[in-house]
């Protein structure tokens, strides 16, 4: 497991509370790998490379990003206007369940493949307090 940092603005669409509004928060995600074979060294994956793959993902696409449903008009709208603006759009409001979820399922994926590492395994801390999990049924061949 390695845990990254990183800051984002978000707004939950339909919410009853002060999440309605367009907020930030400084997120923590814990990727956790697993793999079929070790290195000669006896490693899964290197832990610099899974930062950097992390990372590297994370700067591009979150890290200091409006994360949005792609629904949410009003709020796009909004980040919109602003110049300069970053906004990455997902398939579904950003809790943090959803967006635990998106990087599990779709992002570790592509930026695992080859690596002979998967992440079974997301923890996406919200607050110090908070936080959303996300795993895949592990399963033996």
């Amino acid at each position: 497991m390695r845990r990254f940092t990183f800051c984002a603005g978000h707004r939950l669409v339909g919410h009853e509370g002060k999440c309605r509004n367009l907020h930030g928060h400084n997120y923590s995600l814990e990727v956790y790998l697993t793999g079929h074979q070790q290195d000669e060294i006896g490693r899964i994956l290197d832990f610099k490379q899974l930062k950097q793959s992390v990372n590297g993902w994370i700067d591009e696409n979150w890290d200091h990003t409006f994360i949005l449903w792609k629904q949410d008009k009003n709020g796009l709208a909004a980040i919109r206007s602003s110049d300069p603006h970053r906004i990455y759009e997902l398939d579904s409001n950003p809790t943090a369940e959803n967006m635990a979820i998106h990087f599990l399922q779709d992002i570790c994926p592509r930026i695992l493949e080859g690596t002979g590492a998967s992440a079974y395994k997301v923890r996406l801390w919200e607050s110090e307090e908070t936080c959303a999990e996300a795993s895949l049924e592990m399963t033996d061949d």
